[in-house]
């Protein structure tokens, strides 16, 4: 059903598409930049009238067909259009196997014993709201600030956003923060009004950068790419990260960060490996 949040995602989505790379003129005086109403509703194959009672929240359930044709009107990727399919119908697209673990649940004990066996290679499992579910020891050496934190203030995207160390522990902080943010908003369509997402979301309000950066409506899952260190102890460090939804979670995500076999970075993992501490319990509770 078309809400307010609803609204707020398709607005800001049609505010950042070029008229031209949807095969529009540039012409003509514009008010705000991207496309109007009347354009995404004719990319999208609906009246007018139909798409502006959806960017008002008006409590329309707009049907599969009319979600895709916005999809494609509005150039979302995968991940959009997904976060666009649960806002309005409560539902992901396509629909997912049912999860028998809760966000906050336990990790299986499989899953816990695979951590311990590929380390060295650093590897974690989080959920949505970027909570450290549970990781190795060589994941807890590589982000040694973060491990100090008890349990329930270990967050990914807390600590991000919040501890300054964070500032020059990501050499590309923003880039973190933003991805993580979107990742957040996609938890919040997934699960909506969860008490502890809305419990994060309102401490991280605090920040200047997350008023900014949160009202974007960037949506993300798991993906893969690279990320930067600067480590206290080993230095810069460039490692290759890859995060996989477990099977019968809603959203716990396997992340795992390698680098190639020869070159600094390699060296640095392996430097870190010695220096991680003894073999300990590093899941939660």
């Amino acid at each position: 059903m078309a809400t307010r949040e609803m609204a707020d995602f398709l607005r800001s989505r049609r505010d950042r598409i070029k008229p031209s790379s949807v095969g529009l003129p540039d012409s003509g005086r514009r008010r705000a930049p991207g496309l109007r109403r009347a354009e995404v509703a004719q990319l999208a194959g609906i009246s007018p009238d139909y798409y502006m009672r959806l960017e008002q929240g008006r409590g329309i359930r707009p049907s599969p067909s009319v979600l895709d044709g916005l999809a494609k009107a509005l150039v979302l990727d995968d991940d959009e259009r997904d976060h666009l399919y649960r806002l309005a119908l409560s539902m992901p697209s396509p629909p997912h196997a049912p999860a028998s673990v809760p966000p906050d649940g336990p990790v299986h004990p499989g899953v816990r014993r695979l951590l311990d066996e590929i380390d060295p290679v650093p590897a974690y499992v989080i959920n949505g709201r970027l909570d450290v579910l549970a990781w190795n020891r060589t994941a807890a050496a590589l982000m040694c600030d973060l491990a100090e934190l008890p349990w329930p203030r270990r967050n990914m995207l807390r600590y991000a956003l919040i501890d300054p160390r964070a500032r020059s522990f990501y050499v590309e902080w923003e880039e973190i923060v933003r991805h993580g943010l979107a990742q957040l908003r996609t938890a919040t369509g997934r699960d909506p009004g969860d008490p502890a997402t809305e419990a994060l979301i309102g401490e991280l309000s605090g920040s200047p950068w997350f008023r900014t950066w949160w009202d974007r409506q960037d949506v993300k899952g798991p993906g893969m790419g690279s990320k930067e260190y600067c480590h206290p102890v080993v230095g810069r460090i460039t490692l290759d990260y890859i995060g996989m939804i477990l099977p019968g979670t809603p959203d716990h995500q396997f992340v795992t960060l390698t680098a190639p076999a020869e070159g600094p970075s390699r060296a640095a993992l392996d430097k870190l490996a010695a220096l991680a501490p003894p073999a300990a319990d590093w899941h939660r509770p």
